[in-house]
């Protein structure tokens, strides 16, 4: 699988703008990819104030979202600010190249933001199966949260997208590592760059990990277009030699 890793730097609360950059970036492609992965907000940046930007799922970025999948023949993901009855979630949208659309909302909010004062929280875990594939969709500080993530559907890719400060990059680098091992996976994050409205700065280091912990990627602090392969015969041959997942706990997750 081709799949695009797009870092950059977001306007503040301003999907227009943040629509053309990404649109621009996308319609300049030479080369045919079977997946565009943006980062989470990537048409507000990672904004408290849901109530000024928030669209729904008929609104002009799902609509934008569903043009550009179709005239590019590329699924596209990333997450947005949607309300939906009543309420406002951070929502990893998977849009496939016929214009349909999987969701994930994000269930692990980032309390130190007090983005679960404003964000109503996601209760369900979403695999995306594309191309063959099968994708486990989650955003930013879920990734601190390795029982939600944990590798109980086999699936193949795990993907995160991020609006994670430079403060702690060294925990992103580690943790996607940790979660490629541990789920037998291949391990993809996608973060922004630049300074928010906040005055918290973001140097990227989107990057892809194999399952054994190798970088395919390595963690980049630049702004642009990264374009990535994942072989999924290398990984099923690698479970299969290394059977770590068939020893793998059971357990159930309890919404709360």
């Amino acid at each position: 699988m081709k799949i695009i890793l797009i870092q950059a730097p977001l306007v503040w609360e301003n999907p227009k703008a943040n629509r053309n950059y990404f649109e621009e970036k996308i319609s300049a492609l030479t080369e045919k990819v079977d997946l565009i992965v943006l980062p989470e907000m990537f048409t507000t940046g990672f904004t408290m104030n849901p109530k000024d930007v928030a669209e729904t799922m008929q609104g002009e970025t799902i609509v934008w979202l569903q043009s550009l999948a179709k005239a590019t023949n590329s699924a596209i993901t990333g997450s947005l600010v949607i309300k939906e009855n009543g309420n406002f979630y951070n929502r990893m949208v998977f849009v496939f190249p016929s214009g349909t659309i999987q969701c994930y909302d994000k269930k692990h909010l980032f309390t130190l933001a007090g983005e679960d004062k404003v964000y109503t929280s996601g209760t369900q875990k979403t695999i995306v199966n594309y191309l063959d594939w099968k994708i486990c969709l989650q955003i930013c500080y879920d990734l601190r949260f390795p029982v939600f993530s944990r590798n109980s559907e086999d699936y193949d890719l795990v993907i995160y997208v991020a609006s994670w400060p430079k403060i702690r990059t060294n925990a992103w680098d580690a943790l996607l590592k940790a979660r490629a091992i541990e789920n037998m996976c291949y391990a993809i994050g996608v973060n922004r760059i630049g300074i928010d409205a906040n005055g918290y700065e973001y140097i990227g280091h989107s990057q892809a990990v194999d399952f054994l912990g190798n970088y395919i990627q390595e963690p980049i602090e630049t702004e642009g277009l990264f374009l990535v392969e994942l072989d999924p015969e290398k990984m099923l041959e690698t479970r299969q030699k290394l059977g770590f997942l068939n020893d793998r706990d059971s357990f159930e997750i309890e919404n709360r």
